[in-house]
């Protein structure tokens, strides 16, 4: 039986090589992987994770998801990305730039001001994630 400690690690693991996979080129198969990964590991503590109940609880067919999983279609809409981060306890806007979409409210942010955030987006790509962290911990608290 998998520890939930154990489950969490195995997770995060999994979430940074697929993050690191997904760098430089949508990877369907890596993605339906992580997906399945993820299902996996918690039906292992709990039975209700099946890929038919899952599928279920979010709104697809057993079918649909096991060819995602296997990498055989493209991700599915956000909606149901959505539901599947919830189900898997994956943060739903990272679910979704694995699946190579972002969340139609970030679109609309982005949207309001391109260049701006086409230029901040650039800027940052290369800094390391503490001072990424500092510099949104800075804007979100008013300090600067």
């Amino acid at each position: 039986m998998t520890t939930e400690s154990e489950l969490d690690k195995a997770v995060s693991v999994t979430h940074i090589g697929n993050m690191q996979r997904h760098e430089h080129h949508i990877d369907w198969l890596g993605f339906g992987e992580h997906i399945r990964r993820l299902r996996e590991l918690r039906m292992g503590a709990d039975a209700t994770f099946s890929l038919r109940q899952v599928a279920a609880r979010c709104g697809v067919t057993a079918a649909y998801l096991s060819r995602v999983e296997r990498g055989e279609v493209a991700p599915p809409s956000e909606e149901t990305l959505v539901k599947l981060a919830h189900e898997l306890g994956e943060d739903k806007d990272v679910m979704l730039a694995m699946a190579g979409k972002i969340s139609a409210d970030l679109r609309s942010v982005i949207l309001a001001r391109p260049q701006l955030f086409a230029e901040l987006i650039r800027a940052i790509k290369t800094m390391p994630d503490n001072t990424v962290l500092r510099i949104v911990r800075e804007v979100r608290d008013g300090a600067w």
